[in-house]
């Protein structure tokens, strides 16, 4: 057995103290959440007018906790990059969102919506959290419905169902291929009431590019006016972070091509802790790459997998159209493989699968980068108008960007970047390492492991920001106002100087490289060797080349244009310095974890028919890690993870 990566690798990071989550409650599993609300204090609702809260981040947590904490009467102000809370990527979501409503009568339960998480998550997720999600979600519903979102309904008016990867009952509520649009309307609405009763005050185009942190407490942000370029700092009494996830570190993702690091790096700079950064999730429904000139990839719901069934040919180099390819000569793979669940094995579980095939030389279409997602089967047993009603808009949606009728042939899709499990390190009250800094949705890493099941993300956005957060805020706001803070406080200056030297830095490189070519190749390493496969060799390899790339990157780069004025090229030149950063600390994580969990493979720790082996003797716990300074290595935390309701076992979807 090879000495811990600790020992061996002792100029890349350094142990520290362990790590535990003190707000978690003890006894019965089921009584937890309710244990910590009525033990949370509570603000008089006439104080609350003279608390404020700062939300970073407008998808479905942001906007929900926005309009939930302004409606509760704190004075709230929201800050989004986009042109209006509309745009955050949650409206991209398709497929839909969980809740153990058991409308079908099928086994499903809060119980078993929990179960499933922790295993789907591969046994490193903690399960306070994850059975909190699973009462919660229940709520979720009704409360989306009485906000009128539009789920799918059956023939006699009652919500409709489907699956998704990871389980063997119907708990996804939906609305068509729009789930997170419809959602997030939803949540924009009762932001909009709010904006509207003066309770919250919205700033669309602004991008948080520090983090004020006053006597230890995040007090503040500072923001850049991306029109004006306009550089401030804004106080609260506390900070709410719910700016997603950085997948986009890989240049192709499934993001949004804005969506970035930057507010949750920075807080990490600041102090707060980021867990597991190499937990990045892969998501097997996507149309593949079609060339050098894409900034961005296009999901194809998982919900898909229903009624699609996905195949490639039996025998590698057949290149003939897929009707012409006889049945017996078709390989089911994830049917033959997982007979128990078939085409909705979890994520991580069919991305892989995809690979091999592909790396068999059994792949279809440029490149032999794809496999078939067939419809044909279900045209048949259903009927075309019945596909129609369910999938019809991700149908329109794959015809215009490959200009192939998905009714009339099959869907060509491989893996590609999604979500992140990783994210900044959260106790059971959604509170980072720095008292008055909370971390909701994607942005934290809480409640997924090391694989998010399919229609979770939403369910967690939601949970967080309309039934979780609001309790255990107030908790944190009983014992305010704290002392004010302005823009004359040392640490207000202090970031507001980092900032400007930060930005009047990117400016003055005038090299003769983009930022595009940077994120580019910076992508790519990340892809290939920090990807859907890792191993220890690669990982050092890859470490070494990301720090010669992005030390290139300060040299080489050319910003041009000016801060006071909207530019766009100074926008992305700041987020992709933080991406080389936070990709150092994604390789360092991937290479200390000697075993392979979810979506985190290592080639050198796998079975003998190839699935993910979890060491949970070493390897049982949150990799939390603490930023020391520019060029010193990072310290890892752990948070032991201590299971007591779900006995971790091979993850096993045969």
């Amino acid at each position: 057995m090879h000495p811990p990566a600790a020992a061996r690798f002792p100029d890349l990071f350094s142990v520290g103290e362990p790590i535990a989550d003190t707000r978690a409650p003890s006894g019965p599993i089921s009584e937890r959440w309710d244990d910590r609300r009525f033990g949370a204090r509570l603000v008089n609702p006439a104080n609350r007018r003279r608390l404020s809260v700062i939300v970073v981040g407008t998808g479905l947590a942001g906007s929900s906790a926005a309009a939930t904490l302004g409606e509760a009467g704190y004075r709230v102000e929201v800050f989004c990059y986009q042109d209006s809370p509309r745009r955050a990527h949650s409206i991209a979501a398709q497929g839909g969102i969980n809740a153990a409503k058991n409308y079908r009568n099928d086994g499903d339960s809060v119980h078993r919506l929990f179960y499933d998480t922790v295993k789907g998550g591969d046994f490193r997720a903690r399960e306070s959290n994850v059975h909190r999600l699973a009462q919660v979600s229940v709520d979720i519903i009704d409360q989306c419905v009485a906000q009128g979102v539009p789920f799918a309904r059956e023939y006699g008016g009652l919500l409709d169902n489907r699956s998704f990867g990871g389980v063997q009952v119907s708990r996804t509520f939906y609305a068509r291929g729009q789930t997170g649009q419809q959602l997030l309307l939803g949540a924009y609405q009762a932001l909009e009431r709010q904006v509207a009763a003066g309770t919250v005050l919205v700033h669309p185009r602004h991008e948080m590019l520090d983090l004020v942190v006053a006597e230890g407490r995040a007090r503040g942000v500072v923001v850049r006016d991306l029109v004006s370029g306009a550089v401030t700092a804004r106080f609260a009494d506390a900070v709410v972070l719910a700016s997603g996830g950085y997948g986009n570190a890989y240049f192709l993702s499934t993001n949004a091509v804005g969506c970035n690091a930057t507010a949750i790096w920075r807080a990490h700079r600041r102090g707060a802790l980021f867990a597991n950064p190499s937990f990045t999730q892969i998501h097997p429904t996507c149309i593949p790459v079609s060339g050098e000139h894409q900034s961005k990839l296009t999901l194809m719901s998982e919900s898909l997998r229903n009624d699609g069934r996905i195949w490639v040919p039996t025998h590698a180099g057949d290149h003939r159209a897929p009707r012409q390819v006889p049945e017996a000569e078709r390989d089911y793979y994830l049917e033959r493989r997982y007979p128990a669940f078939g085409n909705l094995v979890p994520r991580d579980v069919a991305s892989r699968a995809a690979k091999n095939v592909c790396d068999q030389g059994r792949g279809v279409g440029p490149g032999g980068l794809g496999v078939y997602l067939d419809f044909a089967d279900a045209i048949e047993r259903w009927g075309r108008p019945v596909i129609e009603e369910r999938y019809g808009n991700l149908f329109d949606m794959y015809r215009q960007i490959t200009d192939e009728d998905p009714y009339a042939v099959p869907m060509r899709i491989y893996p590609a970047v999604h979500y992140t499990m990783g994210g900044l390190w959260v106790d059971y009250d959604l509170q980072s390492t720095v008292p008055g800094l909370f971390v909701i949705g994607e942005a934290n890493f809480s409640d997924h492991g090391a694989n998010r099941l399919g229609a979770s993300a939403l369910m967690q956005g939601l949970a967080d920001g309309y039934f979780v957060l609001p309790n255990t805020l107030a908790d944190y706001l009983a014992v305010g106002p704290f002392e004010e803070v302005d823009q004359t406080h040392p640490a207000a200056r202090e970031a507001l100087g980092d900032v400007h030297d930060r930005l009047r830095r990117l400016l003055s490189a005038r090299g003769r490289r983009t930022v595009d070519s940077f994120h580019k190749e910076l992508g790519s390493l990340l892809w290939d060797h920090c990807g859907m496969e890792r191993s220890g060799q690669n990982l050092i390899g890859t470490l070494g080349a990301v720090r010669e790339l992005r030390a290139a990157y300060w040299n080489d780069v050319r910003v041009p244009g000016a801060d006071q004025e909207l530019n766009l090229s100074l926008e992305r030149a700041g987020r992709v310095a933080d991406f080389f950063e936070l990709a150092e600390l994604m390789c360092v994580d991937a290479l200390h974890r000697e075993e392979s969990c979810g979506c985190h493979f290592r080639v050198e720790h796998q079975t003998e028919d190839g699935e993910a082996l979890r060491d949970d003797e070493r390897f049982a716990y949150v990799a939390a890690w603490e930023h020391r300074g520019e060029g010193q290595p990072p310290v890892l935390h752990r948070e032991e993870l201590v299971f007591e309701y779900v006995r971790p076992v091979r993850r096993s979807y045969r």
